[in-house]
């Protein structure tokens, strides 16, 4: 069985980097693979190869320069970044252009995994193929391609042990076992992340597992409790599955799948029933924003969320002053607050306290209003500079320090002023 895109040499090489050791593919690649010969599927490439050795992966990372010398007649650079506590490699090839250049491999010790506490990071060991395919999300993924001689004319092997093949022709998403979500939530989200991708659909018993999950709410941690004692799977995990569906798939399809399924309420149980996130999110892609970021405006707290996330630090500071300006336009249309009428008004609400621009165009993700005059600076106001710069004034007899800044201020308030009302 041929991979398309895969040279043989390549393939060849990593059968004799094994040296005994039982080696597969596994993931996408296997999913892929299958739906393009046996359902017709669009090929959707390679961005890389995933494997699985029995044993220590770094020995067969070690035997595999050799190996691809001898098959490519040349020797091929190589940089490799290990993690050590899963015994797991990223390998990054140089091969010939004929062969398609660069070519990226995560090579990953078989292990099995065990959960003493729902949420929380796995217990690893070392285990088989079999087992490591036993604990992975969906059917679909658990499959593997088995590589045994370098002569791979008829030696790929699938390896099929949870029906991944059966579920592949009726398109849908089951989980492995009765407990995968309460070992770890953050499957629901690769499931919708799997749904947007290839339009698959949960089964039945999966889409029963996530909403009785839900409604349990297994994990130890709560709404309302310190942010920083969430799990790993309601914290960071989440935060990176997240991010991978915002930045790789169809957001729209993926989020709306998870929210169908009740799975925003990992996130908050506000977002769970927020119909305005494709609104943020719209508005967030329009105005070059984190989406994530848009989507935590819609929790019931957001500061909350993006510090159980763990959300960069300059996240969670645009998250602060963009709700901080929230409020402060709530008020003044309220009358609580004087109405800015002019341009160079606004310019100085807007960006007092150093606030970047950013956080003006988070909030007009939010929904802020007014509107109108949030967008005019945005396009227009905030380019406007002053008529003159420091280094003129001071050429005209004006000392530096504060009366300088001040008639900066003033020279580009004139400006503004001239400019489209709102």
């Amino acid at each position: 069985m041929q991979i398309p895109d895969v040279p043989p040499q390549l393939l060849a090489a990593l059968v004799e980097a094994a040296a005994g050791q039982r080696l597969a593919l596994v993931g996408g690649v296997v999913r892929d693979l299958l739906l393009h010969r046996h359902h017709q599927d669009p090929w959707r490439g390679l961005p890389d190869l995933d494997l699985v050795v029995e044993g220590q992966a770094a020995d067969f990372v070690d035997r595999l320069p050799l190996a691809l010398e001898q098959r490519l007649d040349q020797a091929v650079p190589l940089r490799l970044q290990g993690y050590g506590r899963y015994g797991t490699f990223a390998l990054q090839l140089e091969l010939p252009e004929r062969l398609g250049g660069r070519w990226l491999l995560d090579v990953a010790s078989a292990r099995q995994e065990s959960y003493p506490e729902c949420g929380e990071n796995p217990q690893v060991r070392p285990g088989t193929l079999e087992q490591d395919l036993a604990r992975r999300d969906v059917t679909v993924n658990a499959m593997a391609l088995e590589l045994r001689s370098s002569d791979l004319s008829e030696d790929l092997t699938l390896l099929d042990p949870h029906g991944g093949v059966a579920d592949l022709a009726q398109r849908q998403l089951r989980f492995l076992h009765p407990a995968s979500l309460r070992d770890d939530p953050t499957r629901l989200v690769r499931a919708a992340r799997y749904a947007a991708r290839l339009g698959f659909q949960l089964s039945s018993p999966a889409l029963q597992q996530a909403r009785e999950v839900m409604d349990q709410w297994p994990w130890g941690w709560c709404y309302g409790n310190p942010p920083d004692q969430a799990p790993a799977s309601l914290g960071t995990r989440l935060r990176m599955e997240m991010e991978l569906m915002l930045q790789r798939e169809a957001w729209r399809k993926g989020l709306a799948a998870l929210q169908a399924w009740g799975g925003l309420a990992l996130l908050d149980p506000a977002l769970q029933a927020d119909g305005g996130w494709r609104c943020r999110l719209v508005w967030a892609e329009r105005l070059g924003l984190p989406l994530l970021l848009a989507l935590v405006l819609g929790a019931d707290n957001p500061e909350a969320l993006a510090r159980r996330l763990q959300l960069p630090a300059r996240q969670q500071t645009l998250l602060a002053q963009a709700m901080s300006l929230c409020q402060q336009l709530v008020t003044i249309e309220r009358g609580e607050e004087p109405w800015p009428e002019r341009p160079s008004a606004w310019t100085h609400l807007l960006e007092q306290s150093g606030r970047p621009p950013q956080a003006v165009a988070l909030a007009l993700a939010a929904g802020a209003r007014p509107r109108r005059p949030l967008l005019h600076w945005w396009a227009v106001w905030r380019h406007v500079p002053p008529p003159h710069d420091a280094a003129s004034l001071l050429a005209q007899g004006w000392l530096p320090g504060k009366g300088l800044g001040e008639e900066l201020r003033r020279q580009r308030a004139q400006v503004l002023d001239r400019t489209v009302h709102p």
